[in-house]
């Protein structure tokens, strides 16, 4: 069953509802970890998966605007669904990069006809799984880490190399074929249901028409852009949790906290230190969200060019994804730190679980230095030197 959606309001609306499912065991999935299959199929269910996919394939043609917002919806409430989803529209976008028009026409249908949620096994640091040629098909023995999305995933994006070829090939094959293991032994401080855990090859088959002919790092400007809405996805989950924190520290103040008791305040609302940390976190998300927006058109306008855009325009928008991802982290991990000053100690109770939305920015970010990011920007703003693509660039 799937849902039909006709505007971006609506696909929004969609993702508020659901968010609002998610958040009645958000805290004691948290705790389990593991695969939230049932939020997975809601997901399924609701048609938000195949937003970006074209039209004429059985999709929705949405931008990625519309996906983003979406994004920092899910991560008010949820970090790790958020990730899920963001993730499984950004391994699609790899058939806009270098799918063939059979490839397109195969799996682009096939998850919209069927609501399929995508997975990975790509992780291009980890250089651990390996093909031998047997006549057309690939032959895959190995591993491969952080496979985000990948238990309870219809298809996975795959990545692997060959013994001395530098190339970092790409292809796509269901997660159920043969040889293939999902492992769910992901055990992050954060994060705790993105299953971004290993998966295991043995003497795994790939076709031909299953491998992706421009390998993992493109062609041409466009076909780059990858790393570019990666950074893209994380950085509106960093800001959804702030924003899912801070409203979540304003209710547990407004009814549960009390004043320190030399502020001469009956109600800690009335403290102006309170009121002034809560607003100094208001403005520096408002801050990050405006540079986030405006990082999210640029991408969008690249987007659009598709195979037209240049590498001065691919390196604009890298330079502005890469400012809004620093800012957006650096933002997010202040203020889901800080939201305990505010609330005071009995917040810091493990009933509460506010210490979730610290832990989960914190795992991500650490995926990501913002100091390499800074190095970019800076670097760009100094001598006019635009990142050289590659696999957070």
């Amino acid at each position: 069953m799937s849902v039909t959606l006709k505007k971006s309001e609506d696909f929004i609306a969609i993702a508020a509802k659901l968010a609002a499912e998610f958040a009645v065991d958000v805290k004691e999935r948290d705790h389990i970890g593991g695969t939230p299959k049932a939020q997975r199929d809601a997901l399924r269910k609701s048609g938000l998966l195949k937003l970006l996919i074209p039209e004429e394939y059985g999709g929705y043609g949405e931008s990625w605007i519309t996906v983003l917002h979406i994004v920092r919806e899910l991560a008010k409430v949820d970090g790790s669904i958020a990730h899920l989803f963001g993730y499984h529209t950004l391994f699609l976008a790899n058939l806009f990069f270098s799918g063939t028009n059979e490839q397109k026409l195969y799996y682009f249908t096939e998850t919209a006809d069927k609501n399929l949620f995508w997975g990975n096994a790509v992780n291009p640091l980890d250089h651990s799984l390996f093909a031998v040629r047997d006549g057309e098909r690939l032959i895959l023995n190995g591993k491969k880490s952080f496979s985000t999305g990948s238990p309870d995933s219809d298809f996975l994006l795959i990545s692997w190399e060959e013994e001395n070829n530098p190339t970092l090939f790409m292809g796509i094959i269901p997660s159920d074929r043969t040889g293939v293991t999902i492992h769910d032994d992901w055990d992050g401080i954060g994060q705790r249901q993105t299953g971004s855990g290993t998966v295991t090859f043995e003497n795994v088959i790939v076709e031909k028409g299953e491998v992706l002919p421009g390998g993992y790092y493109g062609t041409s400007p466009f076909s780059t852009l990858g790393a570019t809405f990666s950074q893209s996805v994380l950085l509106n989950i960093f800001l959804g949790i702030a924003e899912g924190a801070l409203e979540a520290a304003k209710q547990y103040t407004v009814t549960h906290s009390k004043p320190w008791y030399t502020s001469g305040y009956e109600k800690a609302t009335d403290d102006p230190s309170i009121q002034s940390k809560y607003g100094y976190y208001w403005i520096r998300i408002q801050s990050a969200i405006g540079l986030a927006d405006r990082a999210a058109e640029k991408a969008a306008q690249a987007w659009d060019k598709q195979f037209d855009l240049t590498e001065k325009e691919r390196g604009e928008t890298a330079v502005l994804v890469a400012a809004a991802n620093v800012l957006a982290g650096e933002v997010s991990i202040e203020v889901t730190n800080g939201i305990f000053e505010v609330m005071g100690a009995r917040s810091a109770s493990r009933k509460h679980n506010f210490d979730r939305y610290w832990r989960d920015v914190r795992t991500h970010t650490l995926h990501n230095p913002a100091e390499y990011k800074r190095r970019t920007v800076g670097k760009w703003f100094l001598n006019g030197e635009f990142p050289i693509p590659g696999e957070y660039a």
